[in-house]
């Protein structure tokens, strides 16, 4: 099905929901995934409704809700709010993060805890038919690959698909075996470029690494995302530059 074009909203956490709308349609993007943190906080179904009206009259689709759950210390309360703004959003997908503590750090429990909360999140979401993607990142049980198929394999619901992104500092062969590793999983890529550390450069600076990134995604039968996320600056006029190579590469 190709590659689908995005955004992710707290890229421009410093705008409101419509000049965020406008600079993904005038970046010829394809979808919006729309954080919970300051465009649609968790909870207030009015305002997640006019954000999805306001992203579908300009042509774009909703990608995922962009929750800040944290599986492992989420209530059930907590869970069936976040279905609920995913809906009323129109989102099919919410993302969600696994625990507060790196692989190195967990211990059995944290563990349990995050995979017993993933199992029982895609469990409610499923009834909606919604589903839960986990945020590859470090400080928690995503912040490496065996841990997140190890989290994958042992929550085992149909639902539950990962992100990926780039490690800070990984160079590129390092990351395209992360990629292969978890793509029997993916469902969305975020999509920047920082090198070297958290330096934010154009994307440009690393089209070693995206266009093979791109071209693996490409592959797959299946839609995948490719979200822009995190600019040189929070520059909407150079996150316009990235979208256009994004889409000379794709």
């Amino acid at each position: 099905m190709g590659v689908r074009t995005g955004l992710v909203s707290v890229t421009f956490r410093q705008l409101p929901v419509d000049q965020v709308v406008e600079v993904a349609a005038k970046s010829g993007l394809a979808a919006i995934e729309w954080g919970g943190d300051v465009h649609v906080p968790l909870g207030n179904l009015v305002n997640a409704k006019r954000v999805r009206n306001l992203t579908e009259v300009h042509g774009l689709q909703v990608a995922a809700y962009g929750s800040y759950l944290r599986a492992g210390s989420v209530d059930r309360e907590e869970m069936r709010s976040a279905i609920a703004t995913a809906e009323a959003l129109g989102a099919r997908r919410i993302r969600v993060w696994a625990g507060n503590v790196g692989t190195a750090d967990a211990g059995v429990g944290d563990r349990m805890a995050v995979t017993r909360g993933l199992g029982e999140l895609a469990d409610m979401a499923a009834g909606a038919g919604i589903e839960i993607a986990m945020e590859f990142h470090r400080n928690t049980l995503t912040d490496e690959v065996d841990s997140t198929i190890t989290l994958l394999l042992d929550v085992g619901a149909p639902n539950l698909t990962t992100y990926w992104q780039p490690p800070v500092d990984l160079d590129d062969a390092a990351c395209l075996q992360q990629l292969e590793a978890l793509m029997p999983w993916l469902s969305t890529v975020h999509v920047f470029s920082w090198w070297p550390s958290n330096n934010r450069l154009p994307l440009a600076a690393r089209e070693s690494l995206w266009r093979p990134v791109l071209d693996r995604l490409a592959a797959e039968p299946r839609e995948i995302n490719a979200l822009l996320e995190f600019v040189a600056d929070d520059s909407p006029e150079q996150f316009t530059k990235d979208a256009a190579d994004l889409h000379s590469w794709v």
